[in-house]
């Protein structure tokens, strides 16, 4: 199953090879420098350092005119007059202010004063100066200029909104890992792998998996001896779609062949193609198949495939955006269309392959499924050889044992059992890792962390401890009930209790054998009503996972007498997409009497036995309230040996 390798090896990955780009600090102060620049020069050309001196009327009248020490004046714009002082008779002292201003220029004017209408101020002056004789009157100009700050008032409101943008579009080029400015949203930025940053995965450190490993290998050999195939006339597969349930090393698998081939390899999530942006996805789907042309032979590796790429169905026609189907399509029309597209193997990886689309499936798109299974018990131990490396572990670990008491568990399980040992170990200040805690890991994962601080009530905990002993009684004397190696009553998680089995690892189940489950799990709620006459809210849990399980019976499987051998299961999923039920109101009807019948009966049965043993239930309950948690030698101590029949297979 999957087995992923120790740190020192994922840092080799493509993406740390990459050159680091600069932070989004950068933009940030870029854009800030600039607008603070702007607002300078604004503030700068609105109130100058340098400048005249502003007055009114009455001062030019009596102050400048009468002792004729006035020069010229122009009006600036029909708004302004500008009064300028006869240079013989500025170095009086009371010009000392106007001739000493920071950065006077020469040329400029001494005075200044708003006319507010061009009739009326020259009306005043020529009443001011009617005394005069003509050749020592002051007569107006007339200029029209274009001001620096009236400029800046109608631009500047313009540049802090393009420098906005500017800075959005920034941030979102690089949230979106597709460049930095709004024109490069239809490019695709894959991760890409070559001979110079290709991964230190390698298929060795892949446990298990020897059918699928073998598959993918053969893909990465057609890529270095392809003379060896198509001189037989043998064509390259053009895609291959890795299935299998979440954990179980589709992801590690395409790190392998990153590692392996000598090509390049381009690899990106299904997820990254769409966008709120109309036909964004599908532009990104060409740019990728265009850069992997570009470099053929090449890999392309999509990720979670079921992103982009389920099923089009009559259900999309009431979605208003089709955003997704456009991206399947050219998908479609990159891996099988009208051009060629030689040299370019697809890797595809999904847990879902029951929503994907049937043309995205078809031989010519994605020639081979591989199916990577959840890892049997030998596999399970390669697994946790591998991820056992780097611990330290004490001599008494038994890798044969922990392979054993973990059935059904992922690679991605048996990492984290594995680590979770560690830091067990860490937390107890030990310097080897031991048995023990793997163990206590397996039940911290299943069942959650313990909770031995929540408070509970002695008629609370009494309760507890009769359902869980009448669970194990219950499974102990059912033959076909998996092997139960311990008992607690020490909350974890949600539960306040559990009982903990050794599965067998069955590959189809009996109707015994799924009756023989269905009384075990009401063996809980059966000993409140034995022991109490009363029945609690402990058992939903149990009496969910039984109705379930009553129903897959009796719809599904075809293991009810009156239903028959019918089955309504749709392996296609496209009833989920159809509002209703496959089956008449009638079928319904009899399909939850049926279920209801079976439930009855197997409630029925499991109160007979725990009647039956009601002594031994009683004292399993009274030393589980003694000691919290019983093992497998305690339940021998009260109960005896199982049946060697009961066992087959469990031990």
């Amino acid at each position: 199953m999957k087995q992923s390798h120790h740190n020192k090896q994922d840092s080799g990955t493509s993406e740390q090879q990459e050159p680091k780009r600069p932070s989004g600090g950068y933009g940030i102060s870029w854009f800030y420098m600039m607008f603070f620049i702007f607002l300078l020069l604004f503030t700068l050309f609105s109130h100058p350092v340098t400048g005249s001196r502003e007055i009114t009327w009455s001062f030019l009248q009596d102050s400048l005119l009468v002792s004729k020490e006035v020069q010229k004046i122009i009006v600036i714009n029909k708004e302004v007059a500008e009064i300028y002082i006869k240079k013989e008779r500025l170095s009086d002292t009371k010009y000392n202010e106007v001739r000493e201003k920071l950065f006077q220029e020469e040329q400029a004017p001494q005075f200044k004063m708003n006319i507010g209408s061009v009739e009326t101020f020259e009306d005043k002056l020529e009443r001011a100066q009617q005394e005069l004789p003509p050749t020592e009157r002051v007569y107006v100009q007339y200029q029209t200029r274009t001001s620096w700050t009236s400029i800046l008032t109608w631009l500047l409101p313009f540049g802090i909104i393009i420098l906005f943008w500017l800075y959005l579009l920034r941030g979102i080029g690089r949230s979106s890992n597709t460049g930095s400015t709004i024109f490069n949203f239809g490019k695709s930025a894959p991760k890409i792998s070559e001979k110079s940053t290709k991964t230190l995965v390698t298929f060795k450190d892949i446990a298990g998996l020897k059918e699928a490993k073998a598959e993918v290998m053969e893909v990465v050999d057609f890529l270095k001896n392809p003379e060896k195939y198509t001189k037989l006339g043998a064509k390259i597969p053009k895609g291959v779609m890795l299935v299998g349930p979440p954990g179980t090393g589709k992801t590690l698998m395409a790190k392998a062949v990153a590692g392996e081939a000598d090509v390049p390899f381009f690899s990106m999530s299904g997820s990254e193609f769409v966008e709120m942006f109309v036909g964004v996805g599908a532009s990104r789907v060409r740019d990728l198949f265009k850069k992997a042309k570009e470099k053929a032979p090449s890999i392309i590796f999509i990720d979670e495939i079921d992103a982009v790429g389920r099923s089009r169905g009559k259900i999309n026609a009431f979605q208003a955006n089709d955003e997704r189907e456009s991206t399947l399509n050219q998908l479609l029309t990159e891996l099988d269309g009208f051009g060629p597209n030689t040299g370019v193997i697809v890797l595809a990886a999904t847990n879902r392959p029951d929503v994907l689309d049937k043309a995205l499936l078809r031989p010519g798109r994605f020639d081979r499924h591989i199916y990577l299974e959840l890892p049997t018990k030998e596999e399970r131990k390669e697994i946790f050889g591998v991820h056992l490396r780097p611990l330290k572990l004490s001599k008494k670990v038994d890798v044969a044992i922990l392979a054993k008491l973990s059935p059904g568990f992922s690679g991605a399980d048996i990492a984290n059992i594995c680590n979770e040992a560690a830091l067990i170990a860490a937390r107890k200040k030990r310097n080897e890792v031991k048995q023990e805690d793997f163990m206590e890991a397996r039940d911290r994962v299943i069942g959650g962390m313990e909770r031995k601080s929540k408070i509970i009530s002695p008629k609370e905990k009494e309760i507890v401890a009769h359902h869980e002993a009448g669970h194990a009684v219950a499974s102990w004397y059912l033959k076909n009930v998996d092997a139960l190696v311990k008992v607690s009553i020490i909350p974890r998680g949600k539960s306040l209790g559990a009982a903990w089995y050794l599965p067998e690892e069955r590959q189809i189940v009996t109707k015994s054998q799924f009756m023989d489950q269905i009384c075990a799990s009401l063996g809980g709620r059966a000993a409140e009503e034995v022991i109490y006459n009363e029945i609690s809210s402990g058992a939903l849990d149990d009496l969910e996972k039984v109705t379930k399980q009553a129903y897959t019976m009796v719809a599904y499987y075809g293991l009810d007498e009156e239903i028959g051998p019918i089955s309504y299961y749709d392996s296609t999923g496209q009833n989920e997409r159809v509002f209703g039920k496959p089956y008449s109101e009638n079928m319904a009807q009899q399909i939850d009497k049926e279920v209801q019948n079976l439930i009855i009966t197997a409630y029925e049965r499991t109160k007979n036995i725990l009647k039956e043993h009601r002594t031994e239930l009683e004292k399993l309950a009274a030393l589980l309230l003694k000691k919290e948690v019983l093992e497998k030698e305690d339940l021998e101590s009260i109960l005896g040996k199982r049946e060697l029949k009961a066992l087959a297979g469990s031990e």
